[in-house]
């Protein structure tokens, strides 16, 4: 069953520590992911070849209501990280309610952090605490119009 994917953070930094323990290569990345589409799922996919576990954060619906706006989330966090769990690039998904990763990468010190490419390093807040711990941070490309924002307007356009 998929939902054995989505697991507390106390659990993902146990099985973060004992993944790289056996000398496997941990990747994490985050995101709101409220409606998935194809560049999520591409995204996904590259991060995952860039290690042997890929563990992905999932915003709480609360934050992404802070992040996105009063509409948002259209998915709850719940159903978002099954969703996400489902995915066969996935690992091991967990939901944190902070507005950035930084408090929970503390705690799963990964060998890699991966981000979008839309995003300017000053912008990454948890750069210094990656810095800190040793993982190596990198951006993968983004192909525009591929938004959740992008996907919501084009459905409001034929509601």
């Amino acid at each position: 069953m998929k939902k054995a994917k989505v697991r507390s953070l106390g659990e993902i930094a146990k099985i973060a520590k004992r993944a790289k323990d056996k000398g496997l290569k941990v990747v994490t990345t985050n995101g709101c992911f409220d409606l998935i589409h194809v560049g999520h799922i591409r995204n996904l996919e590259r991060a995952r070849s860039l290690g042997d576990v890929l563990i992905v954060g999932i915003n709480s619906d609360s934050s992404v209501k802070k992040l996105k706006g009063k509409n948002r989330p259209i998915i709850t966090a719940i159903e978002r990280a099954e969703v996400i769990g489902s995915l066969s690039s996935v690992d091991y998904v967990f939901i944190f309610a902070d507005l950035a990763p930084t408090r929970w990468l503390a705690k799963v010190k990964p060998d890699v952090h991966v981000k979008g490419g839309d995003r300017k390093i000053h912008e990454i807040p948890e750069r210094h605490l990656l810095k800190k711990i040793g993982a190596k941070l990198i951006f993968l490309p983004i192909r525009k119009g591929r938004s959740t924002s992008a996907l919501i307007e084009k459905i409001k356009k034929y509601a």
